[in-house]
């Protein structure tokens, strides 16, 4: 797989150190570089790239309006990056794959391609799975009828770490570290063993980030992490509770039955 990849920066030592960093990752090829706001949002609706490096402070144009500028077509997936901290909170705002401060380091850059990969990956996988329901639509409609309405992310593809904006902060949580997880309208509330985060999120984009293996939806407006359980203990009405690690317990509605049999087997 190949990440097609544009570079923007006004600064033209900033794009040829990054451009060396990049050296060390033969999928991406750098398809072009833009030296300002106007010229990268032409150039990423004509070559349309998979990654953009966008910089934020650029004269006219600053970053985050390039990424407003290219909202009426399918956006590539960006990456800020900056020499000002202070840019973070808006830049997950915008729903970046990452923030990169300069000069950029080389294990932080290894990480966010990692995540970009992870990202086109499912995304291809559900653009495939269009155009092979496209074709059955007119040779097979009945095998259509039967196939699932969205595609799960593809094997070890799913989320490691998750970025959350709270209290005008970001935290990076580690999944595993997840206890459980309780839907609270527009947001999602994530437990730890330590914390509680608030997430801007619904429940349904959440579950597809996380292994289905170890993440499983028990209730209505509960996921729990099925490693963190050392306990079930029946209820009324068909109804029990899974008691935690840290000794919280989550009802498990009759509905999700399923999901404690596995712990019976």
């Amino acid at each position: 797989m190949t990440i097609r990849t544009i570079l923007v920066d006004d600064e033209k030592l900033a794009i040829q150190g990054l451009m060396l960093r990049l050296q060390a990752f033969p999928d991406v090829e750098i398809i072009d570089t833009c030296s300002n706001g106007r010229e990268a949002i032409r150039k990423i609706k004509t070559e349309k790239p998979d990654l953009v490096f966008l910089d934020i402070q650029m004269p006219g144009f600053d970053g985050f309006s390039v990424v407003k500028g290219i909202m009426e077509i399918d956006p590539p997936l960006i990456v800020f990056v900056t020499a000002y901290q202070e840019h973070a909170v808006r830049a997950f705002e915008a729903n970046a794959v990452n923030y990169l401060m300069k000069p950029v380091d080389e294990d932080k850059l290894a990480d966010t391609l990692e995540r970009v990969r992870q990202r086109l990956a499912e995304k291809r996988s559900a653009e495939e799975a269009e155009k092979l329901k496209s074709v059955l639509a007119e040779v097979a409609p009945d095998a259509v009828s039967a196939m699932p309405d969205e595609v799960e992310p593809a094997a070890g593809r799913y989320e490691r770490l998750i970025n959350i904006k709270d209290k005008g902060q970001i935290f990076r949580v580690d999944v595993d570290s997840i206890e459980r997880i309780e839907a609270a309208g527009d947001y999602m509330v994530i437990y730890t063993a330590e914390t509680s985060l608030i997430l801007r999120e619904t429940m349904k984009d959440l579950e597809r980030r996380l292994d289905p293996r170890a993440f499983q939806r028990v209730h209505r407006s509960w996921i729990v992490n099925l490693n963190q359980v050392r306990q079930v203990k029946p209820h009324t009405n068909g109804e029990c509770f899974l008691i935690l690690e840290s000794g919280a317990d989550v009802k498990v509605s009759r509905s999700y039955r399923d999901v404690v049999a596995r712990f019976v087997h």
